[in-house]
């Protein structure tokens, strides 16, 4: 038995060296980095939150910075704004995401995309029964739609800037948690930030050899005007189960994106809950981290347990919540 002891310890010590060097052979797209000095990042939603903070950050970086939004007067105090964080113009476009005309027209001015940042994204939280469907609708045509109206105007002259450079490029898209893992209430939205995890899936596939990298950014609850007007209609089942989780400052979720970004990370969670989501459910989803890839593997049956019990507590959540509710009728 003693002799097997140094055997076994061996075998401990090089089985996940193995495994990692199994891993860096495997991770694709390969890690890139993705400088944003001096080259162009256009912005939507950003005239507020965190779009508005990415803006700055990126302006602090020293890209030229575009920002688009619907209301030209917000975009206007988002350029005054910025310019007195940090010294720099940025180009304002006023166009609604909806319309692709307007979105392409104002990406013709705007000029060749290095990093485009679809950060545009509304919500109502109300149960599908209760639910209008004009508001699932606008839900999907903004979130969704919208973003799919911007990649395809962006990505020719993309396409072309890499090519001509051959420096990386990125396209990123603001999810969220709750396009990680569906919540009470949030039928519509989740559903809209769902099917934006199976756009940069296959869009990264297509985009790869062309050197432009896809990073998906899942923030929780975020200070924003949108969280507050948000709050304030949004069912009790939602606001107790959505207040179990912490929130985030815009400029701290501006950060980690940024970092995820030029990290060319294709998931890029925002705080500890968002990692462990992430290994949750990395499923088939790309990874250019070995280091990474080997806590996914290692972690994926804990994190399904520890999901397990998330959804215990929830559904516990919603049957007390009903269960006093009918006693109260």
């Amino acid at each position: 038995m003693a002799a097997e002891l140094p055997l076994l310890l061996l075998l401990i010590l090089v089985a996940p060296v193995g495994l990692l060097a199994a891993l860096a052979f495997l991770v694709r797209p390969r890690a890139a980095r993705i400088p944003l000095r001096g080259r162009h990042v256009f912005i939507t939603g950003g005239s507020s939150g965190i779009g508005l903070a990415m803006a700055t950050a990126a302006a602090r970086e020293g890209a030229r910075v575009s920002i688009l939004a619907r209301n030209a007067a917000r975009l206007e105090g988002a350029r005054a704004a910025i310019k007195a964080a940090t010294e720099q113009d940025v180009g304002v476009y006023a166009a609604d995401v909806r319309d692709a005309t307007a979105v392409s027209r104002s990406l013709e001015e705007a000029g060749p995309v290095d990093v485009l940042v679809c950060n545009h994204g509304v919500f109502v939280a109300k149960e599908l029964e209760e639910q209008d469907m004009e508001d699932v609708k606008w839900m999907v045509d903004i979130n969704l739609m919208g973003t799919f109206h911007l990649i395809k105007a962006a990505l020719p002259a993309m396409k072309a800037r890499t090519r001509e450079t051959g420096v990386p490029a990125s396209i990123a898209i603001m999810s969220s948690q709750a396009g990680q893992v569906g919540i009470y209430g949030y039928t519509a939205y989740s559903a809209s930030k769902f099917a934006l995890t199976g756009l940069g899936e296959s869009l990264q596939h297509e985009v790869i050899s062309d050197n432009i990298h896809v990073s998906l950014i899942f923030p929780p609850d975020t200070e924003t005007p949108g969280l507050a007007e948000e709050q304030k209609s949004r069912p009790e089942v939602t606001n107790i189960i959505a207040g179990s989780s912490g929130g985030m400052k815009a400029d701290d979720v501006a950060k980690k994106a940024l970092n995820g970004i030029k990290s060319g990370r294709f998931i890029v969670p925002c705080n500890f809950e968002g990692a462990m989501l992430a290994i949750a459910t990395s499923g088939l989803t790309p990874q250019s981290s070995p280091l990474i890839a080997f806590v996914e593997v290692m972690g994926a049956g804990l994190m399904r347990f520890a999901a397990l019990c998330f959804q215990w507590n929830w559904f516990s959540t919603i049957e007390n919540w009903y269960a006093k509710n009918k006693k109260n009728a």
